[in-house]
């Protein structure tokens, strides 16, 4: 703990406070507060007149029921998968656990836009599955099967694939947090199986289980790319863009909009107050290694050969997109009849592609500028400061989780409609402040450790000498933190240009167009434009699995608390 010396704040502290409140303000507050005041507001009297249209809406109701059933659906499978995956790692002898846990993070580096990508190829009427049947003479190719003629289950299903490590990680950290002597106690009372785990682990797990739920949730509930991409257009994020494409203002989009926000506040609150602060007091000593389950050979094996099985399906995605970019002709085929890896070049040479590249970088270079001048303030406060009220301080820092991109961008077009900084004009800056909003609790968050980890003596020792606080922060924090500074500036970096919701929405022009949004685009452009998206995709992927594995030496086991509420 600092010392109260280091505690109390001062003038620079109360500076740092009120440029970060400046800068949700203008962010965050000010987009929320427009849609909420247009949501609520019909001939400048308080009316809930665009919520009875909304909910007397067919097609707008549909969208949020379905966008609910979504995300419960892949909350609740990713729960399974990161339950069973946690407990193998953690409670059983499983061999190489080293090396499986490393290929359950592997689906991170591919989001489920970019597999989707790949995934119409392969399950597409005229894909690699319907030709291998064909082959196999198990298929008439007069009548292919239309493997993706449900696409709830495909968003489901890459969503799934997707999202399972951020549950995994979450309920890992719960495992680890568990004294296993406790387990052991309950099974000297005869507490076995379900009972042990309905009354012991449940609950002490029950925090990792939320702070990972929630996140997949509210990914699950407000993801914009993948929907788009499998022409689902039957949820809500897809009913909030395509009320941005009207050429007239949709006033019941402002209400769609606030009633997801609403959802995925109290989603967000719930987990944050219920169980974020909940602290499971462990014995400080006498702590055992506690009871491994000891599995036979036999079972070793099959257990092996289903998590094979397992991860093998999660690349699929990875695999399949790889493959289009590769692929010069591949029609009613296994796989592609010719290769080539032209489409790379071309990735550079396409007008498109090679402007959102360079776009994408100058965007995310600038976001990470921003965050991090705000995520180090925020998580030095949070870490050296102690005055009334510094908990808002903690909530604003983690509030972007739940606020979601699609919502966000949303705000942006419809708050600054007709100002410098409308979208429609120039979305740069607006594109640059969203990224940063988006990243900034990742970036508070790997800060923050930083900071938990070193002393105070040395602050304390430059600051008695008469060092400003500016000094000191660059002088003697900053080189001790460097390893969490670095880390967080990757991620932050490779996040941003791999954004999909605030890409898609604000970008309108194409000489503005970020990676995200050229992918989409080159998708709807017949000839080559698939597998040029493919292979910025592929690189998309190359760039975030970089960005992970840096992140991971640099950051080590705090890595996982990254991805929490």
């Amino acid at each position: 703990m600092p010392s109260s010396s280091s505690e109390r704040p001062n003038a620079t502290t109360w500076l740092a406070v009120l440029a970060i409140a400046a800068f949700f303000v203008f962010s965050m507050a000010f987009p929320v507060l427009y849609m909420v005041k247009k949501a609520f507001l019909s001939d400048g009297r308080l009316s809930l007149s665009f919520f009875k249209l909304l909910f007397s809406n067919e097609i707008m109701t549909e969208s949020i029921v379905n966008s609910l059933l979504l995300a419960v659906c892949v909350t609740g499978i990713t729960a399974a998968i990161g339950f069973s995956l946690a407990w193998l790692m953690s409670r059983t002898d499983m061999p190489a656990k080293g090396l499986w846990g490393n290929l359950f993070l592997a689906p991170l580096i591919l989001p489920p836009f970019v597999g989707a990508i790949g995934v119409k190829f392969v399950f597409g009427r005229f894909g690699m599955i319907n030709s291998l049947l064909i082959q196999a003479g198990l298929l008439n190719p007069r009548s292919p099967i239309d493997w993706l003629g449900a696409p709830f289950w495909g968003v489901v299903i890459l969503e799934v694939l997707h999202l399972f490590p951020i549950m995994y990680l979450n309920i890992m950290g719960s495992f680890a947090l568990v004294d296993p002597s406790i387990e052991e106690a309950a099974r000297g009372l005869g507490a076995r199986g379900a009972r042990l785990f309905r009354t012991i682990m449940l609950p002490l797990l029950a925090p990792g289980f939320f702070a990972g739920a929630s996140i997949v949730f509210i990914w699950a509930f407000t993801d914009l790319g993948t929907p788009l991409l499998f022409e689902y257009t039957s949820v809500a994020p897809v009913q909030i863009f395509n009320s941005l494409q009207a050429t007239k203002e949709n006033l019941m989009g402002y209400s769609l909009v606030v009633v997801v926000l609403a959802m995925t506040a109290v989603l967000f609150a719930v987990s944050k107050f219920a169980f974020g602060g909940r602290r499971v007091d462990m014995p400080a000593f006498g702590r055992t290694s506690g009871t491994i389950a000891r599995l036979g050979i036999p079972l070793k094996i099959l257990i092996c050969l289903l998590l094979a099985v397992f991860v093998a399906l999660s690349i699929v995605p990875h695999v399949s997109v790889a493959l289009v970019s590769l692929s010069k002709e591949w029609f009613m085929t296994v796989l592609p009849e010719k290769w080539t890896f032209g489409y790379y070049g071309k990735v550079f040479t396409h007008p498109m592609s090679y402007v959102s590249i360079k776009n994408s970088i100058a965007f995310s270079s600038a976001a990470v500028a921003v965050v991090l001048i705000m995520g180090v303030a925020i998580a030095w406060i949070l870490a050296r400061k102690k005055f009334r009220g510094q908990w808002v301080l903690d909530i604003c820092a983690m509030l972007p989780l739940a606020v979601p991109g699609v919502v966000l961008a949303f705000g942006y077009v419809q708050g600054f409609f007709g100002t410098a900084l409308d979208p429609r004009i120039n979305p740069a800056p607006l594109l640059v402040i969203s990224y940063s909003v988006r990243r900034l609790p990742l970036v508070v968050r790997a800060l923050y450790a930083g900071f938990q980890q070193t002393g105070v003596v040395l602050e304390e020792a430059a600051a008695s000498l008469g060092a400003p606080a500016l000094t000191v922060l660059r002088t003697i924090t900053f080189p001790l933190i460097r390893a969490n500074l670095l880390g967080a500036a990757i991620l932050a970096f490779a996040f941003s240009m791999l954004e999909v919701s605030d890409s898609l929405i604000l970008a309108m022009e194409d000489r503005f167009y970020p990676i995200t949004k050229a992918i989409y685009m080159l998708l709807g452009r017949l000839g080559d434009g698939g597998m040029i998206a493919s292979a910025m995709g592929i690189l998309g992927v190359v760039l975030l699995a970089a960005a992970l594995v840096t992140a991971q030496k640099l950051l080590g086991r705090r890595m996982g608390d990254l991805f929490r509420t």
